[in-house]
């Protein structure tokens, strides 16, 4: 009997994150945006209360930390000597543990307050407005996190009016010139239903934008995923890749022959991926958005 497909769990969610960072450039891509682009974005803030505020992400699970720490030292660069108050909301215990950690092995972080909300981006919203709290940031930023919220206009909505004067919002998403976004608009039928969450890529978010009526500018970035592991029959990092990809657990062990084929054929589409010394380059392309407050 083949088991039914279901759901990943967070840990298990977290294992098959691991193998794609190992196999794409998505933090090099990132790293690629934090030393061309952020200095001049950072530059502009009052510096008075600079913010980093990483939130619960599907992908981005294991990027905060690291990739938050780089953001609050190109802060501090911007604006030398100014003190950071830094609010990380991340509901996984797990993430916030490694979080510490990484702060407590970083000596150069003096002037930098951490404080830490075990709670996803609506309950962090929720507690906000019960407590009436009227702290304004200089800067906040949602990496991959927004394919995981149940209200998205209403959350950028919400980080928007946390702004202080001259704030930013970084949002960062998978651009659609992006595979993910010719898979989830051409080929959605070759995804499973147990793929819970929102297939929005950068025209959504700008969409939104627009509605809302807020500025904001985006800059493009590439980044690929190597999933030539994907279609070697039995290998368990393409196994692991295909759970990440379809959210599935063991999704070539549980899909229907027809479905696993379906989507294979999918990822091999030009606009989906592209072949480089006979390996299989998904395109990762990643969009980042940067509202003013």
């Amino acid at each position: 009997v083949i088991p039914s497909m279901r759901s990943l769990t967070a840990e298990e969610y977290v294992e098959a994150f691991k193998t794609f960072l190992g196999h794409s450039t998505e933090h090099q891509c990132m790293d690629e945006f934090n030393k061309e682009e952020l200095p001049n974005i950072m530059a502009g803030g009052t510096g008075l209360h600079p913010l980093d505020l990483p939130i619960a992400a599907r992908g981005e699970l294991l990027h905060p930390a690291g990739g938050d720490l780089k953001m609050i030292r190109i802060l501090q660069a911007a604006h030398p000597g100014v003190s950071v108050d830094n609010e990380i909301v991340e509901p996984n215990p797990k993430h916030v543990a490694a979080y510490k950690e990484l702060v407590n092995q970083a000596p150069d972080l003096q002037n930098v307050s951490f404080i830490w909300h075990q709670l996803t981006s609506s309950e962090y919203e929720q507690q906000v407005k019960e407590k009436g709290a009227h702290k304004k940031f200089d800067f906040i930023h949602m990496i991959q996190m927004l394919y995981r919220v149940e209200d998205i206009p209403n959350t950028i909505k919400f980080f928007h009016s946390r702004l202080d004067h001259h704030g930013k919002l970084l949002i960062i998403i998978l651009s659609d010139s992006s595979g993910w976004a010719t898979l989830w608009k051409k080929y959605r039928d070759c995804l499973p239903s147990t793929d819970s969450g929102h297939y929005i890529t950068s025209n959504g978010i700008t969409d939104i934008l627009k509605r809302l009526g807020f500025e904001y500018r985006v800059f493009e970035f590439p980044s690929g995923w190597d999933i030539t592991e994907c279609f070697i029959e039995g290998d368990p990092v393409g196994g692991l890749m295909m759970d990440f990809l379809t959210g599935t657990k063991n999704f070539l062990g549980t899909a229907p022959p027809g479905l696993r084929q379906r989507l294979q054929e999918a990822l091999c589409q030009p606009e989906c991926s592209s072949k480089k010394d006979g390996r299989i380059i998904f395109s990762n392309n990643l969009s980042m958005i940067v509202v003013e407050s």
